[in-house]
């Protein structure tokens, strides 16, 4: 446990933004594998539609990198197409 004021803080601090930012990277996974699951093409736009969405905010977020979000929302939209 830390002894300085600012070091608890902190520790309070960062145990929150992990589980804000662990239950944001679940709502896109969870995303994701319903765009990959889809069955139909337009079951699949419609999920592409939230996905990227969401993909879009966490690379403003910086919570993934935003050429791994690129190349997540390219894959997927491929995925989608091929549907068709």
């Amino acid at each position: 446990m830390p002894n300085i004021k600012s070091a608890q803080k902190r520790m309070e601090l960062s145990a929150a933004a992990r589980l804000k930012n662990r239950a944001e990277r679940s709502r896109i996974r969870s995303a994701i594998k319903k765009v990959r699951s889809a069955e139909s093409a337009a079951d699949g736009s419609a999920s592409l539609t939230e996905a990227v969405a969401l993909l879009d905010r966490a690379a403003t977020r910086r919570l993934y990198h935003p050429n791994r979000v690129a190349r997540i929302k390219s894959n997927l939209a491929r995925h989608v197409n091929s549907l068709a």
